[in-house]
């Protein structure tokens, strides 16, 4: 398992379109992948799991990973939020 933090740099957060900039990310990756949020930790390939959340923009949140690609899935989203989701 490989995990980081990272700040939503984006004013609206992971909402819509840049929640599916995320998602379409994290489906070209074998591992399983979850975003934390405080205690609630969701399916990072699931846009309803994803806008959950209610992630908004300077929410910190930490990124899971778990399998055969797992530290590039996370460096990979990681550095898409940080480039605030333009797909």
């Amino acid at each position: 398992m490989y995990d980081r933090e990272v700040k939503v740099q984006n004013q609206v957060g992971l909402h819509a379109r840049p929640a599916t900039y995320f998602i379409q990310k994290a489906n070209g990756f074998k591992s399983s992948i979850w975003v934390e949020k405080e205690e609630r930790k969701v399916n990072a390939k699931s846009l309803l799991g994803v806008l959950s959340l209610g992630i908004m923009g300077n929410t910190t949140i930490r990124i899971i990973a778990s399998g055969a690609d797992e530290e590039n899935a996370v460096n990979e989203l990681v550095k898409l939020v940080e480039t605030g989701l333009a797909g």
